[in-house]
């Protein structure tokens, strides 16, 4: 009776044990949203480098307007999570004098609209000293914080700077849009010795995205000036960057539908442009829309559109390229006014059936 019982229990224990192997599932993939990937940069760099500090209004024992640099006063204390005045061209000042005198500070705007305030010290001091010094004077600085339009902020919190600093020789110009961009990316501005404008965006704060094995990692980082071609397609290429890479994929994902296959390119850096990658879409499609938030005139859709005629990806076009971007006018502060002031899904799928000639 008593072997009987004990060979049951080793057969039901290897029934259980093979069972179990076979509905074992697949680990789920680990999922962060923008802000903690930033929030986690940030916290990553300041351990490794304790030349790295943040400066900027509320960042410290209010944890960042936005939470972005939640816990980080509580880690790294009063020195190196700094609380400031509401004093844009005083702290920016301050902050590039520290960047010269060999520390690594990243400067947060509460919004990029309130840079306009400092835009001398970034444009005069930041950007041109390693020129003027002939290379002998570096400034590792980050400027950080949202940009572009949020939700029912009016005309002078809603701007799109990507263009107007992209302008500027001296400067590296980045607008992440998944964690993963904004993790790899702002370690990379962190380690960068040169000025970076790190353009962020409000709305995308809370979006979660996947996060790969590798982007997990404390030594992640993502070159600054190479794009990510987000969806493979073959009938028309959308670059875009921000938060209008997640539009340009929605308006890809209906086009499939009719069977109209798009290439998204994920700009990541504004300045230096990634061209190459580009060219190398419109090469394939043969066809280019570009949309981005900002103003159309001298706007980064312009750029890329003249930076591709200007090179061989020209000879492959079958249709002229096509800009979707913001209205040319102050953004109204009514709903639906700054709906339609700013670029939609159906306004991209109408300009690549335009395009298309459908």
């Amino acid at each position: 009776m008593a072997a009987s019982v004990k060979s049951f229990l080793r057969s039901a224990k290897g029934t259980v044990s093979t069972l179990r192997a076979f509905h074992r599932s697949v680990p789920a993939a680990v999922q962060m949203n923008v802000r903690d990937a930033l929030n986690q940069a940030m916290d990553e760099e300041l351990e490794r480098d304790e030349r790295v500090f943040l400066m900027g209004e509320e960042v410290a024992q209010y944890d960042g307007a936005y939470k972005v640099s939640r816990g980080l006063w509580k880690k790294y204390g009063d020195n190196r999570i700094i609380d400031t005045p509401i004093s844009e061209i005083g702290f920016t000042g301050i902050a590039v004098g520290a960047a010269m005198a060999g520390l690594r500070p990243i400067c947060e705007f509460m919004t990029f609209n309130f840079s306009m305030q400092a835009i001398d010290h970034v444009i005069n001091s930041a950007a041109k000293t390693n020129y003027m010094s002939a290379g002998l004077q570096s400034v590792p600085i980050v400027f950080r914080g949202p940009n572009g339009a949020s939700a029912g902020v009016a005309a002078q919190h809603s701007q799109c700077f990507a263009a107007w600093y992209a302008h500027c020789p001296g400067l590296k110009v980045v607008s992440p849009w998944s964690a993963e961009d904004a993790r790899g990316l702002m370690k990379a501005s962190i380690r960068d010795d040169n000025p970076v404008v790190f353009l962020e965006n409000e709305l995308m704060y809370g979006v979660a995205f996947e996060m790969s094995e590798e982007s997990q990692s404390k030594d992640f980082t993502i070159p600054i000036g190479k794009a990510k071609v987000e969806r493979q397609g073959t009938h028309v290429t959308l670059v875009s960057h921000s938060r209008y890479v997640s539009y340009c994929l929605d308006a890809a994902a209906v086009l499939a539908k009719e069977g109209i296959e798009c290439e998204v390119v994920n700009m990541r850096t504004i300045r230096p442009m990634d061209i190459d990658t580009i060219e190398a879409s419109v090469m394939k499609t043969n066809h280019l829309v570009t949309v981005e938030g900002g103003w159309p005139q001298f706007g980064v859709g312009a750029e890329i559109c003249a930076r591709v005629m200007e090179g061989p990806a020209f000879n492959y076009l079958d249709a002229p390229a096509t800009r979707v971007t913001g209205v040319d006018i102050p953004m109204p502060y009514a709903k639906i006014l700054e709906d339609n002031s700013l670029p939609q899904i159906k306004d991209i799928i109408f300009s690549v059936k335009k395009t298309l000639n459908i």
